[in-house]
């Protein structure tokens, strides 16, 4: 690995690292030498920066959350409308193949480290509440718009949005079903808990003119 040219570049380099070995090895496998060695460093030097493992796990979920949240934020922003923005809320939300999978199993993989450390535990809690804010903003876009006819507060409903896009990722990650399950499954949810029959299953439809 390249000398960083600062204490920030190293801690990054190091994340990545962390990345790369949790993903091919699983956390409960991997160990500080295994990091050390794809960064190219010692463990000592790991540590330097790091006080264990543990803190470290805990620094890789803090980036992958906040990159994920701020990838899910520019779908949204960029969609017209409260049926668009909503449909994008749940397909940003969906590991699909590739990169949105990766990033997915790579955040339960670390999940375990918030049962045993509350600055971790702080994390994925403010992680849940952001993105369950997410869903609010938009539902009661739609509400104030009249697209929509919302089946219950928009804070409870944006919280169940979360809990359903949690436990359908792990089915996922276990084989159980497809990323375009999961999305048709929350589009139904979606037409449920707003009253729309603009959500329906399948790739959102295109405009005319």
């Amino acid at each position: 690995m390249a000398r960083p040219r600062n204490q920030a570049e190293r801690r990054a380099q190091l994340i990545d690292a962390t990345v790369g070995t949790v993903v091919d090895l699983g956390a409960t496998a991997t160990k500080l030498r295994d990091v050390a060695r794809a960064a190219g460093v010692t463990p000592a030097s790991v540590l330097y920066y790091y006080a264990d493992i543990q803190e470290l796990f805990a620094a890789v979920f803090e980036r992958s959350a906040a990159t994920y949240f701020v990838s899910r934020e520019e779908a949204i922003a960029a969609a017209d409308g409260p049926v668009a923005r909503l449909r994008a809320c749940i397909h940003s939300g969906v590991p699909w193949p590739g990169e949105g999978e990766q990033s997915t199993r790579l955040l339960f993989e670390l999940f375990p480290v918030a049962l045993r450390q509350e600055s971790a535990a702080q994390r994925q809690r403010d992680f849940v509440r952001q993105q369950t804010d997410l869903y609010r903003q938009v539902l009661e876009l739609g509400r104030d718009s009249g697209d929509f006819t919302l089946t219950g507060n928009p804070s409870a409903l944006g919280r169940s949005f979360v809990a359903l896009e949690d436990g359908y990722a792990m089915d996922l990650l276990v084989g159980s079903v497809t990323a375009q399950d999961i999305e048709d499954r929350l589009l139904d949810h979606a037409r449920t808990v707003t009253g729309s029959k603009a959500f329906v299953a399948g790739p959102a439809p295109r405009s005319e003119g």
